[in-house]
């Protein structure tokens, strides 16, 4: 006979312990540890059983063979491209998002698109009527999408074992309940176990499946960490909900880079793919004004351009202020530092700001040469041309650091119609520039750049 059993488990890596304890030996974090109930000697169902059934042989490595594996088109360059070329056949994605980012509505719109496959959406947040008003404003028509209010993992792989569907759609996977585990929808056991299940299931049957999951204040995927190494492929969807454009950056990815990005704009009916960010990200400005330089970065493989925006000002009070959005503070610091003690600018006792155009969290390391570039204009109330773009990093002794992929920077740059982009010398070294309209200028110092731009 099945009894209850009280269970501690660390929130952070899904360690379990028989009693609470405040230092979890899997992951070293502290305080970590939640109380659940679970039952133990409870028969499971007809779903482990059914999914278990097939048992495993090894294999020599030289004997198993190799194919290339079929993707799967999911009608959306962006999301294509953030997972490597295509939806791969039994593979389980994991979608993560603050509420309200559009999450639902990304694979909605996604299940809209597929006629060719057939698609069950399972919803344990909405019901049909909603999914159905959320599908009346995309505006798109599919005779092979099947939506499924349920939250039981039985009931689910019943209905998939009826409708045999070719991609799965869970929304979300903190809403599921698995019956052999006797908690609460969303507990650490729960989650666990669900997930466990939908991936025997991606991989017995060879279907593909998305699960949606919730993120926890601080931005990480709620629920244990192992829920993230269950599947194979993690995808962040952020942004910021005062700007129309949306971010789908891959995290994890076993079948493709983990550094791709895909942008989207929000609009009235749904989500639209930006195939050329860079037009975007730079503002139509009728007049000039001093304080903002054009940036080449890299995100991935898609080379695009962004602008930078700073503002130096008297300190109203006695300790300056540093603000960056966008951007990290702690390399903003720096980056005054250098220009202070390399190039003489008395910054500290201003006020600086710094501002990442269209709501982009950026880090890489090659927008250096264009953020100090924004702060000396601001400072010096001397405008710069929106036909000059920058790519490069700066070191603390001043110099012009070398950055990678400068070919593809030069080449999005002579594609936008720029006239001149800042480049370090380093880079210059054995560049073939006779290819490309833009005049490529090298910079080994910000001395060099102080002479050259200001």
């Amino acid at each position: 006979m099945a009894k209850t059993k009280t269970i501690f488990f660390c929130s952070n890596c899904g360690n379990e312990s028989p009693k609470w304890i405040g230092h979890c030996p899997g992951c070293g974090a502290w305080n970590t540890y939640v109380e659940e109930s679970v039952i133990v000697g409870k028969n499971n169902n007809i779903t482990n059983k059914n999914l278990l059934e097939i048992a495993s042989e090894p294999v020599l490595v030289q004997n198993v063979t190799s194919a290339k594996e079929t993707r799967i088109d999911l009608k959306c360059e962006e999301l294509n491209r953030v997972l490597g070329g295509g939806l791969v056949p039994g593979s389980i994605v994991l979608l993560g998002g603050e509420p309200g980012i559009g999450k639902s509505t990304l694979l909605l719109q996604v299940a809209l698109n597929i006629k060719s496959q057939k698609v069950l959406y399972v919803s344990g947040e909405e019901s049909a009527q909603q999914i159905k008003m959320r599908a009346d404003r995309i505006g798109v028509k599919n005779d092979n999408c099947f939506i499924l209010t349920e939250t039981n993992t039985d009931n689910i792989i019943k209905h998939f074992d009826v409708i045999k569907p070719d991609i799965v759609i869970i929304d979300s996977v903190q809403t599921l309940a698995s019956p052999s585990v006797d908690a609460t929808a969303g507990s650490i056991s729960q989650i666990r176990e669900t997930a466990a299940e939908m991936n025997k299931m991606a991989k017995k049957y060879h279907v593909p499946t998305f699960l949606i999951g919730h993120i926890t204040k601080d931005g990480s995927i709620a629920g244990p960490k192992i829920l993230e190494h269950i599947v194979d492929t993690v995808i962040q969807f952020e942004g910021d909900r005062h700007y129309g454009f949306r971010i789908l950056r891959t995290v994890k990815n076993r079948f493709g880079s983990s550094s791709e990005l895909g942008i989207f704009e929000m609009n009235a009916n749904g989500l639209r793919e930006v195939s050329n960010p860079s037009e975007i990200l730079l503002s139509q400005r009728d007049e000039d004004v001093s304080g903002i330089a054009i940036a080449s970065m890299v995100e991935g493989l898609r080379p695009m351009m962004i602008e930078t925006q700073a503002l130096v000002s008297s300190a109203a009070y006695g300790t300056p202020q540093r603000s960056c959005t966008g951007f990290d503070i702690r390399r903003l610091n720096m980056l005054l530092a250098v220009l202070e003690k390399r190039a003489g600018f008395r910054l500290s006792t201003k006020d600086v700001f710094l501002n990442i155009a269209g709501g982009l969290r950026v880090d890489d390391p090659a927008i250096d040469l264009a953020v100090m570039a924004a702060i000396l204009s601001s400072n010096e109330d001397v405008v710069i041309s929106n036909r000059y773009a920058f790519a490069a990093e700066v070191g603390l002794s001043g110099e012009v650091r070398s950055v990678n992929r400068v070919e593809a920077r030069i080449a999005e740059a002579d594609k936008l119609g720029m006239e001149k982009i800042f480049v370090s010398k380093y880079n210059c070294r054995g560049l073939d520039t006779s290819k490309f309209n833009v005049e490529v200028v090298p910079i080994a110092s910000v001395t060099d750049l102080l002479r050259k731009l200001l």
